[in-house]
C-alpha cells in the first residue's frame, strides 16, 4: 500500500494541472471503487475549481470552488496519469478545463474517492479520530513521550496507530526505528526522554528523504508522470532478512519478526 511519501509524491504531481483549474467533465467507468461513488459525484464535480490541494495522512484533498473537498485514496494499487491513453483498470477519468487528462486506474479497487463539506472536513468519519502529521510542526520528541505514556504496545505497533501519529506506514516506520536505534519491541511507554527526542526529527527525516526520491516502489506504484520511486535503494533494514547490518562495526543479520500481522525488519544488536 502507498505510504505516506508516495501519496505525497502523487499529490505534488497533479497539483500543477489541477490547482486553479475547473473540472470540465468527469467519466466514471464503474459505479463503485471499495465503496460506492458518493451520489450525483459527476455532477457535483464538474463546473467546480480545484482551489487548493493537500495530503492528510494518505489521503489527497482537493479544496473546490463549491464548499466541498474532493477526498481521495489510493488503496493498495491505485494510480493517477496525466494525459496518458486510458490504462488498464482506469475506472475514473478527469477532463480539466487547460485540457489535461487525469486517469485513475486500480486493480484492485482498494481505493475510493468521496465528497464532503469543506467547512466540517475535520469532522468526517475518516479524519474526526486522527492523529498529528509526522511532517508538521506538532511532531516532537515532547509530544512522542506525551503520545505513548501509559501505552504497553510495541513502539512499532504505537507508531503504526493512525489515531496517534496520522500517515504513518510500515516501511517508514521499520527504516526509522532502526536508524534512531530503538528495538521494535521496546515498550511505547518506554520511548521517553532522550529515546523520543532521538526519534522524532528521524521520522521526519526519513519521510523527508522518501518524499525528495519519489517515494518507494515495490510492486504497483508509479509518480503521475510514470516514474517509478526509487527510495527503496536506499532501504537500511526494509526487506533485508538476513543481510548483514550496514553498521560496519555490527555486522550482524537483519532480523525479521511479525508484529500485529506486519513485517518487522530490525538489528537486534544496534537497536535497544
Amino acid at each position: 500500500m502507498p505510504e505516506l511519501p508516495e501519496v505525497e509524491t502523487v499529490c505534488r504531481g497533479l497539483a500543477p494541472h489541477m490547482e486553479g483549474v475547473r473540472f470540465a467533465r468527469v467519466e466514471l467507468r464503474r459505479k463503485d471503487l471499495r465503496f460506492p461513488f458518493p451520489k450525483r459525484f459527476a455532477a457535483r464535480l464538474e463546473g467546480a475549481t480545484v482551489e487548493a490541494m493537500h495530503r492528510r495522512a494518505k489521503y489527497i484533498l482537493v479544496s473546490l470552488s463549491t464548499g466541498e473537498t474532493l477526498i481521495m485514496h489510493l488503496g493498495m494499487s491505485g494510480r493517477f496519469t496525466v494525459d496518458e491513453a486510458e490504462i488498464p483498470h482506469e475506472h475514473v477519468r478527469f477532463t480539466m478545463s487547460n485540457g489535461r487528462q487525469i486517469g485513475y486506474g486500480d486493480p484492485r479497487r482498494f481505493g475510493f474517492m468521496d465528497l464532503a463539506k469543506s467547512a466540517t472536513l475535520a469532522e468526517h468519519k475518516f479524519f474526526v479520530k486522527m492523529g498529528i502529521e509526522p511532517l508538521g510542526n506538532e511532531l516532537s520528541g515532547t509530544k512522542l513521550a506525551e503520545l505513548f505514556e501509559g501505552k504497553k504496545t510495541p513502539i512499532k505497533a504505537a507508531l503504526l496507530d493512525q489515531r496517534l501519529i496520522a500517515g504513518l506506514g510500515n516501511i517508514y516506520v521499520c527504516e526509522a526505528l532502526y536508524r534512531s536505534g530503538i528495538s521494535p519491541k521496546r515498550l511505547a511507554k518506554s520511548v521517553t526522554g532522550q529515546r523520543a527526542e532521538r526519534l522524532a526529527p528521524v521520522i521526519r527525516d526519513v519521510l523527508t528523504e522518501a518524499v525528495a526520491a519519489g517515494g518507494s516502489t515495490l510492486k504497483d506504484y508509479a509518480q503521475v508522470d510514470g516514474e517509478l520511486g526509487y527510495f527503496q535503494h536506499r532501504f537500511q533494514v526494509y526487506g533485508r532478512e538476513g543481510e548483514p547490518c550496514i553498521n560496519e562495526s555490527c555486522g550482524a543479520p537483519i532480523k525479521r519478526i511479525v508484529q500485529s500481522g506486519r513485517s518487522t525488519f530490525y538489528c537486534s544488536n544496534c537497536q535497544r
